[in-house]
């Protein structure tokens, strides 16, 4: 899963960034609001950590402007303000959480837990992703059918993962390549091409109804073989 880290403090940035990768997630970061926004649109993120004193656009702002464009990304807000009034500013304005800022490490993750389970779905402490007759498991990197699975690599997982929650909807390679290596990567479309065939052959090997679909001069789809 890959999760956005806005926040202008650049040493908490890194330590923030080096803690969500070390749990296992993808993390990026940017250090003002304007880029924070942009990157938020992008529909590649599964959850956004958001500071609210930042340049350019503070918290407030960016989050008013990512709600009132559609976006319904996760939003945990990070905040050395703890008055009961900024609180509730900004879960007024959509933020699906606030921590104020000492925060614990364990409390973080256990929020960004709970807030990719909610985006999932899910309610309890399953946090498997579900379509068709597929199944992925964040925790261990595999994807199942019935009784068989198969692991993945970590760019097999972020492509399938997008895959999966966007159901038959079709995304661009480029949708793919920044989901999957990001917006600082070399990576080019044929990046996306090879996993995507290695993602064939693991859809086969666990005998999967699902298919990937090439959409020629857009991109790909999941859906069912006819």
């Amino acid at each position: 899963m890959r999760i956005l880290v806005v926040e202008d403090e650049k040493r908490l940035a890194r330590n923030l960034q080096d803690l969500l990768r070390r749990e296992g997630y993808t993390a990026d970061v940017c250090y003002d609001g304007i880029s924070g926004l942009d990157n938020a649109l992008s529909g590649i993120y599964d959850l956004m950590l958001l500071d609210v004193m930042l340049p350019g656009l503070d918290g407030f702002a960016v989050l008013e402007r990512l709600r009132g464009g559609g976006s319904d990304l996760p939003v945990l807000m990070l905040t050395a303000r703890g008055e009961l009034s900024e609180r509730v500013r900004g879960l007024d304005r959509g933020a699906d959480y606030y921590l104020t800022k000492p925060f614990q490490t364990p409390e973080l993750l256990a929020c960004v837990r709970l807030l990719l389970r909610r985006r999932n779905g899910e309610s309890g402490g399953d946090d498997s992703i579900r379509y068709g007759d597929l199944i992925l498991q964040p925790g261990t990197f595999q994807v199942s059918c019935g009784e068989r699975n198969a692991r993945l690599s970590r760019k097999e997982y972020d492509l399938l993962e997008m895959l999966m929650r966007n159901g038959g909807q079709i995304l661009s390679k480029e949708q793919l390549l920044l989901k999957a290596w990001g917006y600082d990567s070399n990576a080019e479309d044929n990046n996306v091409e090879v996993y995507i065939s290695f993602l064939r052959r693991k859809l086969e090997l666990v005998r999967s109804h699902m298919r990937i679909r090439t959409v020629r001069l857009v991109g790909y789809c999941l859906e069912e073989r006819e």
